[in-house]
């Protein structure tokens, strides 16, 4: 795309960040097509600037790469696109593109004598002549904060901008992303691991080892001392964790879960095939094997035991405003909040609205207007090991359970199949 302007009108003082972006809906001819899932951008100038966004719609649908020259206005509600056809501009962004979301956010950076990492937790950008441009990394814990969706708390704790921005650093002092971005991932994240091992906490040091090689991961795992090891092990993902734990051997993955309680091992073993954990089993404690077996047996039970009938039902002819006024009242003693169940009389489930779309959407629109209406659900016989996989890979904060007639019959919250995975027998 030729960056020769833009009809987008701007102000001197546009700014957007990141991760309030992130997830709003993009509408064309006032209706929605999907979300924001990412931003391309180009490093042809001092300051890179947006090139696409990338839009994800529902499940079934392919992505939408949409050129910058095409969105006629963005807010932290809503993307405008102007476009005569979505399907003209069906595709995924190239192997070389530089994603924001995907490449950038939450990636560490070292300073030049590599003496820290860092976390960039926000990207800000700039509207200007009537392109949005790239112009701090944001590493503050204020970003943090935003992340979490603690703005207002942040904005409370951060009441000095000046507070704010001794924790941001110009794009002009981060070093040229190379041309082949992902091989960007894997060599950064590798000096940090030779330079920073012993500094970096479980957490970062999974993150970098999910970034590697196997043969890297193998070996510098095989090297770390014992309870540290252990330790990431268990922050590493599920899919990584198979092959590494298949790769060390049943001794040194034996060595490995004595260090953690039975619901951390019984978590790491249940990646692997039940011939291979049981065999692992053997090689412990005989007392901690039978605790870790029982809650890999617990896997096993259907979700409906553990789904809450305490969950905020709705019509779809009720209003966005009503919803708002009422929600403080219907979702008093109700386990599962964050999401309002909008269903038909007999209880069938018609779609699901998230509380924080609520707060955004117009008081005039309707639920069954705002409502997704392509449901990721579990059926009452699904495990609670298949639940936790649903949980890991949508990212919901609940999962309603319904039959095999579309009717709601429970919904199970992440926290609960999460305490349950790992805390049947402690």
């Amino acid at each position: 795309m030729n960056k020769n302007g833009s009809g987008k009108a701007s102000h001197p003082n546009d700014v957007y960040f990141l991760s309030e972006l992130l997830g709003v809906k993009v509408m064309l001819h006032s209706k929605k097509v999907g979300r924001l899932a990412d931003i391309l951008i180009v490093e042809e100038e001092k300051l890179p600037y947006v090139t696409h966004f990338l839009v994800k719609r529902p499940f079934g649908y392919p992505s939408l790469l949409i050129p910058w020259d095409r969105v006629k206005s963005v807010t932290t509600k809503e993307v405008v696109i102007e476009v005569e056809k979505v399907e003209e501009f069906v595709g995924e962004p190239p192997v070389n593109a530089v994603l924001l979301k995907d490449h950038i956010l939450d990636k560490k950076v070292l300073d030049i004598e590599d003496r820290d990492v860092d976390v960039v937790y926000d990207v800000k950008m700039v509207l200007r002549n009537g392109w949005l441009y790239v112009t701090d990394v944001d590493f503050s814990r204020y970003g943090l904060l935003k992340r979490m969706g603690l703005k207002g708390v942040a904005n409370f704790i951060y009441n000095l901008a000046d507070r704010i921005d001794d924790d941001t650093v110009s794009w002009a002092y981060v070093q040229p992303l190379p041309t082949n971005i992902s091989g960007f991932k894997g060599d950064v994240k590798l000096r940090v691991l030779k330079d920073h091992l012993d500094d970096l906490n479980p957490v970062d040091l999974a993150d970098v080892l999910e970034e590697m090689e196997h043969e890297q991961r193998v070996e510098i795992f095989s090297g770390m001392e014992t309870e540290r090891a252990s330790d990431t092990l268990e922050e590493i993902d599920p899919s990584v964790q198979r092959a590494l734990v298949s790769s060390l051997g049943k001794e040194k993955v034996a060595e490995l879960i004595d260090e953690m309680t039975p619901g951390q091992a019984a978590d790491v073993l249940s990646v692997l095939p039940w011939d291979d954990a049981k065999e692992i089993l053997e090689l412990i404690d005989k007392e901690d094997a039978a605790k870790i077996e029982s809650i890999l047996e617990k896997g096993e039970e259907n979700i409906i035991n553990y789904a809450s009938s305490n969950f905020i039902k709705v019509y779809p002819s009720v209003s966005v405003l009503d919803a708002q006024e009422e929600y403080p009242h219907i979702a008093k003693g109700k386990e599962a909040i964050m999401y309002l169940y909008v269903v038909e009389k007999d209880d069938k489930l018609l779609g699901v609205v998230d509380i924080k779309d609520l707060l955004k959407e117009a008081d005039q629109s309707l639920l069954g207007e705002i409502m997704e209406d392509i449901i990721v659900s579990l059926k009452p016989e699904t495990t609670l090991r298949e639940a936790a996989a649903l949980f890991d890979r949508y990212d919901f904060r609940a999962l309603p359970v319904v039959d095999t007639n579309g009717r709601i019959v429970g919904v199970v919250p992440y926290r609960d199949v999460m305490k349950l995975t790992h805390h049947f027998t402690e």
